[in-house]
C-alpha cells in the first residue's frame, strides 16, 4: 500500500502535465470545434441586436414580410421620453408645444413628423435638424443592444411584431456564440479543404524521407569517420537544432531572397535577381523541405548514431575478418539493427509535421498563393491571424480538431503496423 502511494505521488507531475497540456488543450478544441465562435460573437456570449444588413435574410429564417416591412417602418410616437430629449438638444418651448398638441399620436413616416416640426409656433427650421428631432420619436428596435433575451422580446412586444415571428428573430439577433456542427459542414464544402489536405500530405511525405534517408546517411558517414572528426561534423550539422526558428529562418531568406546569396552569385553570370524561396510554388516548397528536414535530419543523426554505437563491435570485427566491405557492413549488419530507431523516428516525425507549421510561416507564410499553406497553418490562419479581421475560432478549432484524430489514427497504425509490443516483451532468456 506504501509503495502503491509513493508510486503515485511521484507520477502525479507528470499527470497533472499530461491533464494541462494534453487533454485539457484537447478537450477544449472538441468543445470549440462545435461551437461558431469568432472575433464577432466573443467567447462569452452576446447580446441582441437586429440590423439593416440583416433584413436580407430574415426571410429565410422564417420571419413574415410583414414583421420585415414592421422592423423597417415601425413609425414615430410623441412620448414624454421623445420630448424630454428634444428639450434637451433643441427647444423646451418646442417640446412643450409638442406635447400639449401631439402627445401620444403616432406617424407613419418620418417626413409627416418633420411637417408637424416645420409647422410649430416655435419650429425647427433646419432640415438636417427636423431629421435629428424626428428621430427621438423613432418606436424601432433596429440598430438597438439588448443585454438579454427577456428585454428583446419585450421590445419586439411593443412594435406590435406578430408573436409567431419572435422566436426567429430572437435567433437572428443574437450575437453570441451558438452550438453547431456547420464547421465540419463547411470544412467538406470550401474547395480549399482538398488542396490543404494535399499540401499536409506532401510535405509530410516529403520532408519525411528527406529527415530519415539524409539523418541516416549522416549517422553512418560520421560512424567510420575519426571521434574527434565525427563529433564536430555532427556538432555542426545539429545546429539547425538549437537555433531559433526565427533566426534559422532569417539565414534561409538571405540565402534565398533576391538579394541573397543565390541571386548574387548567379548574377555574376548574367542571370536576373530573383526571389529563390518565393518566385514559384516548387521553389517555396524545395526550400521549404529543406528548412524543415535539416532541423529533422539532426535529430536523427544523432539518435541513430547512437543506435549504431550500441552495436556490438565483435560483429564488426567478424564481419571485417570475413572480408566484408563497408557497404556490406552497412547493409547487413547495421540496418537491419536498426529498425526500432528508424521506426521511432519515423512516428515521431510524422506527427510531428502534421502539427508543425512555424518554419512555414516564417518562411513563406503559406505563399506563395497558399501554394505552401498546410492543414495546421490553416487553422492557425483561420483562428488566430487572418486578413479578413474576423477570426473564426470555431472553425480554426474544427481544423485542429481533425489533425488531433488523424494523429490518433496515425498512432494506432504505427502501433500496428510496426509492432510496437516486441519492444516491451522480456527478453527471451527471462522469459
Amino acid at each position: 500500500m506504501t509503495s502503491r502511494f509513493l508510486g503515485i505521488t511521484f507520477l502525479s507531475p507528470a499527470l497533472v502535465s499530461v491533464i494541462l497540456f494534453f487533454l485539457l488543450p484537447v478537450l477544449l478544441t472538441v468543445v470549440f470545434a462545435f461551437t461558431n465562435m469568432s472575433t464577432s460573437t466573443g467567447i462569452m456570449g452576446g447580446d441582441y441586436r437586429i440590423i439593416k444588413d440583416q433584413l436580407r435574410s430574415l426571410p429565410d429564417a422564417g420571419v413574415s414580410n410583414e414583421s420585415i416591412e414592421q422592423l423597417e417602418t415601425a413609425g414615430f410616437q410623441i412620448t414624454e421620453t421623445g420630448l424630454a430629449a428634444l428639450a434637451r438638444n433643441f427647444s423646451a418651448d418646442t417640446a412643450e408645444e409638442l406635447g400639449r398638441n401631439y402627445m401620444g399620436e403616432t406617424f407613419t413616416a418620418r417626413r409627416d413628423l418633420e411637417r408637424v416640426l416645420r409647422g410649430l409656433d416655435d419650429p425647427i427650421r433646419k432640415t438636417r435638424d427636423r431629421k435629428a428631432a424626428a428621430d427621438l420619436f423613432a418606436v424601432t428596435i433596429m440598430g438597438e443592444r439588448y443585454d438579454s433575451e427577456a428585454s428583446f422580446r419585450t421590445a419586439l412586444a411593443s412594435t406590435g411584431i406578430d408573436t409567431a415571428d419572435h422566436d426567429a428573430l430572437v435567433n437572428v439577433a443574437y450575437t453570441g456564440w451558438t452550438w453547431t456542427t456547420d464547421n465540419f459542414r463547411l470544412l467538406l464544402e470550401l474547395p480549399s479543404t482538398l488542396r490543404y489536405a494535399m499540401n499536409t500530405a506532401f510535405y509530410v511525405v516529403c520532408t519525411l524521407l528527406f529527415n530519415i534517408t539524409f539523418g541516416l546517411f549522416l549517422a553512418i558517414s560520421t560512424f567510420y569517420l575519426p571521434a574527434k572528426l565525427a563529433n564536430t561534423f555532427r556538432a555542426v550539422w545539429f545546429l539547425p537544432r538549437i537555433l531559433p526558428p526565427v533566426l534559422y529562418v532569417l539565414m534561409w531568406s538571405w540565402f534565398t531572397w533576391d538579394n541573397g546569396f543565390i541571386a548574387t552569385v548567379t548574377g555574376w553570370f548574367g542571370v536576373p535577381p530573383q526571389n529563390w524561396m518565393m518566385q514559384t510554388s516548387t521553389h517555396a516548397w524545395t526550400v521549404v523541405v529543406l528548412i524543415n528536414g535539416f532541423v529533422g535530419a539532426s535529430l536523427g543523426m544523432i539518435l541513430f548514431s547512437s543506435a549504431i554505437k550500441a552495436i556490438p563491435t565483435s560483429m564488426l570485427y567478424a564481419s571485417e575478418v570475413d572480408g566484408a566491405n563497408r557497404w556490406q557492413q552497412v547493409r547487413f549488419i547495421i540496418l537491419p539493427q536498426m529498425r526500432w530507431p528508424i521506426l521511432f523516428m519515423t512516428s515521431y516525425q510524422t506527427l510531428s509535421l502534421l502539427t508543425s507549421f512555424e518554419y512555414i510561416l516564417l518562411a513563406t507564410d503559406g505563399g506563395p498563393g497558399r501554394g505552401t499553406e498546410v492543414w495546421a497553418l490553416a487553422a492557425y490562419h483561420t483562428a488566430l491571424n487572418n486578413y479578413g479581421g474576423n477570426l473564426q475560432y470555431g472553425l480554426g478549432a474544427a481544423y485542429a480538431l481533425v489533425l488531433v484524430v488523424i494523429g490518433i489514427a496515425l498512432s494506432a497504425l504505427y502501433l500496428r503496423f510496426f509492432n510496437f509490443k516486441e519492444l516491451l516483451i522480456k527478453p527471451r532468456i527471462e522469459q
